[in-house]
């Protein structure tokens, strides 16, 4: 019976180191999955945020694009009305006068029927 007692006290012992020497490894594992999470949840916010200003980006640059082709379309409409006021001025559009005088009434600032 003795030699029982010494056995479970010794096992017991043993169990103990073991628990012991685990203990900090488990305590470090932990840790790495808390951390494994938090870098995780971190990377999602940047590569959400990262797809949210790339929405913004193309937004933008289709904006742009349209603010461009409108500035374009502005343009060259401002070169058509220069060349038929070139020709005007010359005297070699006289037979569209009449067209263009009603073209233009008083106190608008745009062309009608373009």
């Amino acid at each position: 019976m003795k030699t029982a007692i010494i056995i479970v006290v010794i096992v017991a012992v043993l169990v103990l180191i073991a628990l012991a020497l685990l203990r900090p490894r488990m305590k470090a594992k932990a840790e790495e999955r808390r951390l494994e999470g938090r870098r995780r949840d971190v990377a999602d916010r940047h590569r959400t945020e990262a797809e949210e200003r790339e929405l913004q980006a193309r937004h933008a640059e289709s904006e742009a694009s349209a603010a461009q082709a409108h500035a374009q379309e502005s343009r060259a409409e401002a070169e058509l009305h220069e060349s038929r006021a070139e020709l005007h001025e010359r005297g070699l559009a006289d037979d569209q006068l009449d067209r263009d005088e009603e073209r233009f009434t008083p106190g608008q600032d745009r062309v009608e029927g373009r």
